[in-house]
């Protein structure tokens, strides 16, 4: 018959911890593999200013008809004031426009077909380590990946093996760097590893393609754009993908942009006709709730900024988290072992453990997390964290 050749796949090593999590009857257990953020009661809350916007939603819209090939005309220019600034010389210049796509995810797929499709034979450079799915997603679209360091075998972030190899990067390639909250490793760059870069990118004419999925969740919304805005500023062209998914909480809802600056406003426009021609083939045109959620936030003073109160109460209590459990490894001598922990920014931190120690607190102590040690620290019980404390003591011995 047709199918009998198919063969089955590994499942998603991250689904499948979440199946195992969720057949553990150890009432004491962690779930420190899925990357979405859990308040106190170990939910994933909706924020209040969403649930407003959509309240207001349903009370408003008339029609449930398409929105075309660059999704909801409101939500693109908020998002494009909210990630480069609603000063941005770009938007006052009509140089820069968002393309609305499925999460963020969305908008890496839109972005490597973009790449594949109108800059034939240019590669892509991805730290190492990075995010799996940024490997996935470029190599199903038939553009060809290479690695950057970015951490060492010390758990450490390497800047000066970063600038070495990016200086050796084919002329013209596309160089992709996360804004902040570096998935999976948690070590972002300073202001002037960041400058240090934008030179190297310069220098070798890279097109960089910058994956801010975490707006908010480093060092607040507005600083945690500086990166993006210092590229935005200083070279001709750029990428930008944007995700809704974290700081609104919007995860299921499938709402990101792919955000493009261009050398002028007419070249935005060729650009934007290829981007719309590349989506139709992929999405026809995108989900719109969610999109239409966060430009009524975002159009709304009063509602964006209890909105930006939100996303800053989520950062608060994940950087406490990660102070906390720094402390909590204290007794057990590990705090200097574990310090970077309290240095990371975002949600994720590579942890330093090794997928031995991994199993055994799988195993042993119900603590579930990546077999490379990077561990969701918005998973993390706050009233618990002796209790972790305890367990990672244990494994590291």
């Amino acid at each position: 018959m047709h199918f009998d050749a198919i063969g089955r796949v590994p499942g998603d090593p991250i689904l499948g911890l979440m199946e195992a999590y969720a057949q553990d009857a150890n009432p004491r257990k962690f779930d420190l593999g899925v990357g979405v953020y859990k308040d106190a009661q170990g939910l994933t809350p909706i924020p209040e200013a969403v649930k407003i916007a959509e309240a207001r939603l349903v009370e408003s819209q008339d029609t449930k008809t398409y929105i075309g090939g660059h999704g909801n005309p409101l939500f693109g220019k908020v998002i494009n004031e909210l990630v480069l600034g609603a000063d941005s010389q770009l938007l006052t210049e009509q140089r820069a426009g968002a393309t609305q796509t499925p999460g963020g995810t969305g908008a890496l797929r839109l972005a490597a077909d973009f790449i594949a499709q109108c800059l034939p034979g240019k590669g892509v450079w991805l730290s190492n380590p990075t995010w799996p799915i940024h490997e996935t997603i470029f190599a199903a679209a038939k553009v060809k990946v290479s690695h950057y360091p970015y951490v060492g075998s010390d758990n450490r972030l390497d800047v000066e093996a970063m600038l070495a190899v990016l200086r050796e990067v084919p002329k013209g390639d596309v160089v992709l760097l996360h804004a902040c909250c570096h998935n999976p490793t948690g070590f972002d760059l300073s202001h002037d590893d960041w400058k240090r870069v934008l030179e190297v990118v310069r220098n070798r004419v890279l097109l960089p393609l910058i994956d801010f999925a975490y707006q908010g969740f480093g060092d607040g919304l507005e600083q945690d754009a500086w990166s993006t805005r210092l590229f935005a500023a200083q070279v001709p062209e750029l990428l930008i993908t944007s995700s809704c998914s974290k700081n609104f909480g919007l995860y299921r809802d499938r709402t990101g942009a792919l955000i493009v600056c261009a050398t002028s406003a007419d070249k935005l426009i060729d650009i934007r006709s290829q981007l719309a021609n590349i989506a139709r083939n992929l999405w026809s045109t995108p989900p719109d709730h969610g999109a239409a959620v966060v430009a009524t936030i975002l159009a709304d003073p009063e509602l964006k900024a209890r909105w930006a109160d939100e996303v800053e109460a989520m950062r608060l209590r994940i950087a406490q988290l990660r102070s906390g459990l720094v402390e909590a490894l204290e007794p057990h001598g590990l705090r200097e072992r574990f310090a970077h922990i309290g240095v990371q920014r975002g949600m994720f931190s590579y942890t330093g453990l090794s997928p031995e120690q991994v199993k055994t607190l799988r195993e042993r102590h119900s603590v579930y997390m990546v077999s490379s040690g990077r561990a969701n620290v918005a998973g993390i019980d706050a009233t618990r964290l002796a209790l972790l404390a305890d367990a990672i003591a244990s494994a590291c011995k």
